[in-house]
């Protein structure tokens, strides 16, 4: 019995010793392959490798990216159209955010007009969804065009007012007045929108608003070329010490010189302007004045 027994536990052992090893050769010979596998593998595929990255780098990290971008998207479209309702003097204290609600309003509300309107009429769902579509896209950049506009009108009106502004000034200078008591009498002369953007730059020097970056600001609400330049010139006449009389007699010059010269460069448009009503809508009235009457004897005659 002892004799069966110690047989019995030898070949437990035995096979238990022969398992340890057939496990680390095992072991030995996958290390081995794998660092074979490692210089012999194939060339993997795009789709492959994509799919042995993490769920995070695969998904959530591109997802994320995408949600960024838009919103850096949409932060620059935000600042840009907040110049431009600066640039259009805010009309009815628009704000950015208002300006886009107004725009998707517009657009909801002229494609649902659209839609029921032709659905009473019993259009086709291809036309239904063609003038649908037409009205929503004109709802949509209406409100933009209105905007251009805009700024071109107030832009206008600046540019006319700014010459005979600049003269006033150059009196009230050469009369004695230091230049922020000119600038306040031309300020008060008018109530344009030239003397507006002088009482808001006024405002802002007596409230403690440096003299050079008021007029900076004033210059980047209004966007004209012209004021720029003037602006420029203060400030340079202000920290060398200049003459300002004499600086704002060359820039008054300056101002009647570029007024004259944009006259002229819209006379020379005209013609072109003219040519296509000419053509178009007076040309034709007088081939039928002057050839009406004698069109059915040529076409008698031709019979």
């Amino acid at each position: 019995m002892g004799i069966e027994l110690f047989l019995v536990l030898g070949f437990i052992v035995a096979i238990g010793i022969t398992g340890v090893v057939m496990f680390n050769k095992r072991r030995q010979v996958d290390t081995v392959s794998n660092r074979l596998a490692q210089f012999t593998e194939r060339s993997m595929s795009l789709e492959e490798l994509e799919l042995q990255l993490p769920f995070r780098q695969r998904v959530i990290t591109p997802l994320l990216n995408n949600v960024f971008a838009k919103l850096g998207n949409a932060a620059k479209s935000n600042e840009k159209l907040r110049v431009n309702l600066m640039l259009a003097g805010n009309p009815g204290n628009l704000t950015a955010a208002m300006f886009t609600g107004m725009r998707l309003v517009l657009m909801i509300g002229l494609f649902a007009i659209v839609f029921i309107i032709g659905t009473l009429a019993g259009m086709t769902a291809a036309d239904l969804i063609k003038w649908s579509g037409i009205a929503g896209g004109l709802g949509f950049l209406l409100p933009v065009s209105w905007l251009g506009r805009q700024i071109k009108k107030r832009q206008k009106l600046i540019l006319k007012a700014l010459p005979d502004a600049l003269d006033l000034l150059v009196i009230s200078v050469t009369a004695g007045l230091g230049f922020d008591a000119a600038l306040q009498r031309v300020a008060e002369k008018w109530d344009n929108e030239l003397c507006s953007e002088f009482r808001r730059a006024l405002s802002d020097i007596r409230l403690g608003t440096p003299r050079h970056e008021a007029f900076r600001a004033m210059t980047l609400r209004t966007g004209i070329e012209d004021l720029t330049s003037f602006v420029a010139a203060v400030i340079q006449a202000d920290q060398l010490g200049v003459s300002m009389g004499k600086m704002l007699k060359i820039q008054a010059d300056q101002l009647r010189l570029r007024r004259r010269q944009r006259a002229e460069e819209e006379a020379q448009k005209a013609p072109i302007k003219m040519l296509f009503p000419l053509v178009f809508l007076i040309f034709p009235s007088l081939f039928v004045v002057i050839l009406g009457p004698a069109l059915p004897r040529l076409l008698g005659g031709g019979i």
